[in-house]
């Protein structure tokens, strides 16, 4: 016979929860992902929504070699190439010489793809603005917790 106290959850009440969970967060993600497929459309229209991702990646972490960026959004270098070279068609990458070694190259926004991306940032952080207006700085804040704890690695105490 099983004891239960005041923090226990039988275990099948848990692993409903915890597949409740699962389902909440998976739908979050689908959420995610088509938000995200919205600010690619409104940053290019004729972009894939990975090359929105290179360029994403630019826009928060700055200029960088392209196998770098391949690497960063998990991507082979050959379809990273392929969209780095429709991005820079469409004028919203450019390349330099890297000064540490000439022989190879340093990616980063162009002008034109620093504005498209503020413009397209700022659609899809409405968004989100919009469905947490009505929360209240406590579910804000105990969201966020959790939500750090989840992506934690580490096990607990």
């Amino acid at each position: 016979m099983m004891v239960l106290d005041a923090n226990t959850t039988p275990p099948s009440d848990r692993e409903d929860r915890v597949r409740a969970l699962g389902d909440t967060l998976n739908a979050l993600v689908s959420q995610s992902r088509a938000l995200v497929a919205q600010a690619a459309m409104a940053f290019h229209a004729e972009l894939q929504p990975a090359a929105f991702h290179i360029a994403l990646w630019l826009n928060a972490f700055g200029p960088a070699k392209p196998s770098a960026v391949a690497q960063a959004v998990g991507m082979d270098r050959s379809a990273a190439s392929r969209l780095i070279r429709e991005l820079a068609r469409l004028g919203l990458v450019e390349s330099v010489s890297d000064p540490a070694d000439r022989r190879s190259i340093v990616l980063s926004l162009s002008v034109d793809g620093r504005r498209r991306m503020d413009a397209a940032m700022q659609a899809k952080g409405a968004t989100f603005r919009q469905r947490v207006a009505s929360w209240r700085d406590e579910d804000l804040l105990s969201c966020t917790d959790l939500l750090r704890r989840l992506l934690d690695p580490a096990p607990p105490p």
